[in-house]
């Protein structure tokens, strides 16, 4: 099972907080040295460069499989939004995409995005705004057939505004869960980002009518000062 990074050393006795304190640099911003403090110590970005993921945000679709278990050997998926990368890989992993599981069914994994990603090993991966009207049938045939899940950890672009930025995400995630509607085979998933409670009102009530189950929920890996959550829908009805 995935575990959240530790604070035990080797010999399992707890040990200090050391964190990294970045000194402020002439011409770079306050924020900038925040950031950069908060990733130096932030354990899923170290963990992740010890794996060789390509990002901290792929424990957050391990810690969201471990507890639902859609990514499963032989599974269809596609990925939304899917640079950089770290959830193509996770994919890839636990469907048996390279086929290195022996005697187990080897899944597909396929990511699109609006800017060309750098190829990851047992995926296939499209420039495509899955927002153009054939997208959904491009998918198809590229996947042979339907989708098992789609998942998505796209954000809008900030505005700065708070309002704003969360009307924005969830009529992405509602643009992306009709997207899944047209490529998902019966019994599917959908795992999408929204943010504060979930996905909302007119959201909510559209994937409780296409799904079996739909929970809302904040994975250990997403940053506890963030407001994001993701949607697992869970069943598709067809």
């Amino acid at each position: 099972m995935t575990k959240p990074p530790g604070k035990k050393n080797a010999s399992g006795r707890g040990q200090r907080d050391l964190r990294v304190k970045v000194k402020s640099a002439r011409g770079r911003k306050l924020s900038s040295t925040r950031w950069l403090e908060r990733q130096l110590n932030d354990p899923y970005v170290k963990r992740a460069r010890d794996e060789g993921y390509r990002g901290r945000a792929a424990f957050k679709i391990l810690e969201i499989d471990e507890k639902f278990r859609f990514l499963v050997p032989g599974a269809r998926v596609v990925d939304l939004g899917c640079a950089p990368g770290g959830w193509l890989q996770v994919a890839v992993e636990r469907v048996n995409a390279l086929g290195e599981k022996k005697g187990t069914k080897v899944g597909t994994v396929l990511g699109v995005d609006l800017q060309e990603v750098e190829p990851v090993a047992g995926a296939e991966a499209y420039q495509l705004d899955f927002m153009e009207d054939d997208a959904d049938e491009k998918v198809k045939e590229w996947l042979g057939g339907k989708a098992d899940v789609v998942m998505s950890d796209m954000a809008a672009a900030s505005s700065g505004h708070k309002q704003t930025d969360h009307l924005r995400i969830i009529a992405l995630c509602e643009t992306a869960a009709y997207f899944a509607f047209d490529v998902l085979e019966e019994g599917g998933t959908f795992v999408a980002k929204v943010l504060a409670g979930g996905a909302e009102g007119d959201l909510q009530k559209l994937l409780k009518q296409k799904f079996t189950k739909v929970v809302n929920i904040k994975p250990p890996a997403s940053r506890s000062d963030s407001s994001e959550k993701f949607v697992v829908a869970t069943g598709f009805r067809g």
